[in-house]
């Protein structure tokens, strides 16, 4: 690609054009195996920029490839030429008329933006897979996506009524009902009657290959149809006419078990008697694995199998009626009707995370994609999965099933010999691609068919099929630039594998706890199913909060490890500018560590690659400021007046900050003008024969020494002792975040020393600051896995909530009528876990208000230069709304330091603590 032409494109398209290595690498993988760097990467605006792209990728003989959220597991999201990124600009709902039921989209649009749009009308997109809350409905168009209500609703083809495209030569065609929208295409149909009659369109989920049945006239001619599912390889999608369907009025989950997952298969003809609007099948396997992630999950009937089924009806009552008549009619060896629709929608999260779930199998091994949707007609769906399980153990691989079991449609991921045995890999797809022929079934049924499948559709169709799919799409892309080696001419199905040749990457003294023994591994966890692109707002998750805020790939968890992944393999290096700025916006939050579905933890990569980047390297200046601060605040503490006193002076501030590598906009918060140390005189308690050892963080004992205070008198109205760590001790929490390891190893080893006689004697440790508890529990024993202490000091320390519940007795204040904001602390939801606190404020009596979403200082992310403005984007996505629409006398709560200091220095708000909280209301009761 010449600098001319690069140039010439960089002033034909209003979008952006990138061609960075870090671009290029967050652009070379989607959620499959593959990995094919594209030479830029475009964002294009209009359809002008599209059209402009394509011609000057024609020009210059590039291939261009169309992406969405890039969720795409079969390798059809990613090419060698331009990428054109439809997500960013082309992303808006253009008209919705809820008296035709029709939408019209760009090919952008998420699909959980549309359906917000028609749920106020009491309409929705029928299609809606698991990717629904990050996935594009031009996504949805090029791999004919499905979801679990396919069975009531359709697949996306069933609801395309017109669609605005651009083919292969840059001409711009509405298709819809009429074959002459494109020339030559009638007499194609008419050439091919008998073809595609006898071979395609046998069965629902037949989704491998083009769907060309949609073209017989007895199927209406219907082109728009036919174009669905061609995985971009026949034209640039710029408009979508698209039919929604009534929102039920009531519906009602029976899960039905069974001993097996073939014998719940065996029962689909009798599940699908009643008409249900969703059938889905779980491997008790996987249901293991989302209660060891999770913690656990609603109950479930009997049995080492379920179908989730859902029944609707006009009432409550009709819908429990035939959910009553399921039960008398399945042949399932327990039944569960779940009338309450919060644990319905627990039931359903377990499917909905399935892909990233079954990244692991039930040993741990990583599972990948590759196998992943196959599908046979349901009536022989019993059969084909005790044959497929004969096929797995043959091979010698392991995978959790699920799927959706009323199409026949079956997902699995498998512990596929990628990376050290390429030709196993292929010996396996062969003979799995010829099984499922066997049963007639499709080797896609829903995904596509991509770089995973396309080079086995010579076993599911004749040459003459095979020779038709090239004359239909040549019809489209005369000079096959669109998505080339997808569907027609592909390249071998064991070429361009992401994992293969993958060399172990030892931690190098750095995170040597890494869970997968290394860190190529460990990045390899992102499989790419984008869940760090949706916004979990409403279902209360916290990741990722830079992309929520900036809606750039670069700031997604999966962005970042895509990166990485280059790294790892070799073709970029630890010190790269691309690395710096992939991991500059990651907040550390921790929470891809509890929300990905693939255990991705980017807090922890990050302190990895920047200990590799700056050990024994001189370092930025706010590692040093921010990174080593509890050394400054000791020092500090000592004069804090005086230290207010200079804070307090604007220019001395702004300067003061700017020579500590932070932004001269942040406040300085103020020292207490005596820490908790310098004022602790431990009590006589004489009932208590162990005392509870209150971990006293830098953050509290400098900043609100107030909170220990209550938390001590807390304690003690228990009739519990408290005591502290004789020595000031930290929990290396910034040196973690910064990349110090050594230092932070340092100072835990010292914690240790300061704790383990207590924590031997049987006595626990009650932290304060979230962020710090989270550093004693969750990073100690990772970063020290080799100190027979770390382990024992982890499992004693406590939340304040965890605490106080675990003694008999005690009771939490009355606050009925009181209204509470509270803001959980991301590393708390992420390593300690919110449930003790909510559980405490709720028995209060007090309305509580969850903010759901990362504050945005996050330790030394917000104060850190050039972070000011995302950290105030951040905070904008939940504590900022939330605090504006709180009542003046609502009690605003939140345990973290920087969330305090956030809210007040953005909302002039002041929040307590939930020690302060219980402690002032139970004074009040006495």
């Amino acid at each position: 690609m010449s600098e001319a032409w690069e140039r010439a494109l960089r002033g034909a398209v209003t979008g952006e054009v990138d061609t960075a290595p870090r671009r290029l690498a967050e652009y070379s993988s989607d959620a499959s195996n593959y990995r094919v760097r594209p030479r830029a990467v475009v964002f294009p605006r209009d359809a002008a920029d599209v059209s402009a792209a394509l011609y000057l990728a024609r020009a210059e003989g590039l291939a261009i490839t169309a992406r969405g959220a890039g969720t795409s597991v079969a390798g059809n999201a990613i090419g060698p030429g331009l990428v054109l990124d439809f997500s960013r600009h082309l992303n808006t709902v253009l008209e919705l008329d809820p008296d035709r039921r029709v939408a019209r989209v760009q090919p952008g649009v998420v699909l959980a933006e549309l359906q917000r749009r028609a749920g106020a009308h009491g309409l929705r997109f029928g299609p809606d897979p698991s990717t629904q809350n990050r996935c594009t409905l031009g996504g949805m168009i090029g791999n004919n996506a499905c979801g679990p209500r396919a069975v009531a609703w359709g697949r996306t083809s069933d609801t395309v009524r017109e669609l605005r495209i651009l083919d292969g030569l840059g001409i711009e065609r509405t298709l819809g009902n009429d074959l002459s929208a494109v020339a030559g295409l009638a007499d194609f149909t008419r050439t091919h009657l008998a073809l595609i009659r006898t071979e395609l369109g046998r069965f629902e989920r037949q989704a491998s290959g083009y769907a060309l049945e949609h073209l017989l006239p007895e199927r209406g001619s219907a082109l728009a149809k036919a174009f669905v599912g061609t995985e971009g390889t026949c034209g640039l999608l710029l408009e979508a006419t698209v039919e929604l369907v009534p929102v039920p009025a009531a519906t009602m989950l029976v899960v039905l078990g069974y001993p097996d997952m073939p014998t719940a298969a065996d029962d689909i003809a009798a599940v699908m008697a009643v008409r249900p609007i969703a059938v889905e099948g779980m491997d008790a396997r996987l249901v293991d694995v989302v209660r060891a992630h999770r913690g656990g999950v609603p109950e479930l009937p009997r049995g080492g199998g379920w179908l989730l089924v859902e029944i609707d009806g006009a009432t409550e009552e009709l819908a429990r009626e035939r959910a009553e008549a399921l039960r008398a009619g399945a042949h399932a060896m327990d039944v569960r009707i779940v009338p309450d629709r919060a644990e319905a929608r627990a039931l359903w999260a377990i499917r909905a995370d399935g892909a990233g779930l079954a990244g692991r199998t039930p040993d741990g091994q990583p599972a990948w994609p590759g196998w992943e949707d196959a599908a046979v007609p349901p009536d022989r769906l019993g059969d084909y999965l005790r044959e497929f399980e004969t096929l797995t153990r043959e091979h010698g691989v392991d995978g959790l099933l699920y799927g959706h079991f009323g199409d026949g449609c079956i997902h699995v991921r498998l512990d596929l010999p990628i990376a050290d045995a390429p030709q196993r890999f292929r010996a396996f797809l062969e003979d799995a691609a010829r099984q499922v022929v066997k049963f007639g079934g499709s080797l896609s049924g829903e995904h596509g068919d991509g770089r995973a499948r396309s080079d086995l559709l010579r076993f599911m169709y004749s040459r003459e099929t095979l020779d038709a799919f090239a004359a239909f799409k040549a019809l489209f892309d005369a000079d096959a630039v669109l998505n080339p080696g997808v569907l027609v001419h592909p390249r071998p199905v064991d070429t361009d594998l992401r994992l293969a040749g993958l060399r172990p990457l030892p931690a190098g003294g750095g995170f040597a706890f890494l869970a997968d023994g290394d860190l190529a591994t460990a990045v390899h966890r992102c499989v790419g199913v984008g869940k760090c692109r949706a916004d979990t707002s409403a279902s209360g998750g916290f990741m990722c909060p830079s992309y929520l805020a900036t809606a750039d790939e670069k700031d997604s968890t999966r962005g970042r490890a895509r990166v990485l992944q280059e790294v790892v393999r070799g073709a970029l290096d630890w010190r790269s500018e691309a690395v710096a700025e992939s991991l500059d916006l990651c907040l550390s939050c921790k929470a891809c560590h509890s929300d990905c579905p693939a255990g991705v933890d980017m807090a922890t990569y990050k302190s990895e690659t920047l200990y590799r980047r700056y050990r024994r390297r001189l370092r930025p200046v706010d590692h040093y400021a921010l990174g080593q601060l509890p050394r400054w605040l000791g020092a500090a503490a000592r004069l804090p007046r005086l230290v207010n006193r200079a804070g307090a002076v604007r220019p001395l501030r702004r300067l003061g900050l700017r020579l500590a590598g932070m932004d001269p906009r942040r406040e300085v918060p103020a020292l207490a003008d005596k820490s908790f140390r310098r004022g602790w005189r431990p009590h006589a308690v004489p009932t208590a024969a162990l005392p509870v050892m209150l971990w006293i963080d830098t953050f509290t004992d400098g900043f609100d020494p107030e909170i220990a205070g209550a938390a001590v008198d807390l304690i003690e109205s228990l009739g519990q002792r408290v005591t502290i760590p004789e020595r000031r001790v930290c929990c290396g929490l910034t040196w973690i975040s910064t990349g110090q390891l050594d230092g932070a190893r340092k100072r835990l080893r010292a914690t240790l020393e300061a704790l383990d006689a207590h924590v031997r004697a049987g006595g626990v440790v009650v932290g304060l600051e979230p962020s710090c508890t989270a550093a004693l529990r969750d990073d100690l024993p990772r970063l020290l896995p080799d100190d027979p202490r770390a382990a024992a000091v982890a499992g004693a320390v406590r939340t304040l909530a965890e605490f106080l519940e675990s003694q008999p007795g005690w009771r939490p204040p009355d606050l009925t009528g009181r209204t509470v904001l509270v803001q959980p602390h991301c590393h708390q939801h992420a390593a300690l876990g919110f449930e003790a606190d909510r559980r405490i404020l709720r028995a209060t009596g007090a309305q509580v208000t969850e903010i759901t979403g990362c504050c945005g200082l996050a330790g030394n992310f917000g104060m850190q230069r050039g972070h000011y403005d995302v950290s105030v984007a951040v905070a904008e996505n939940g504590l900022l709304p939330a605090l504006r629409g709180a009542p003046e006398d609502s009690i605003l709560i939140a345990d973290g330091f920087s969330c305090r200091t956030q809210a007040a220095q953005l909302a002039g708000r002041s929040f307590r603590h939930l020690a302060q909280l219980l402690h002032d209301a139970a004074d009040l009761e006495k």
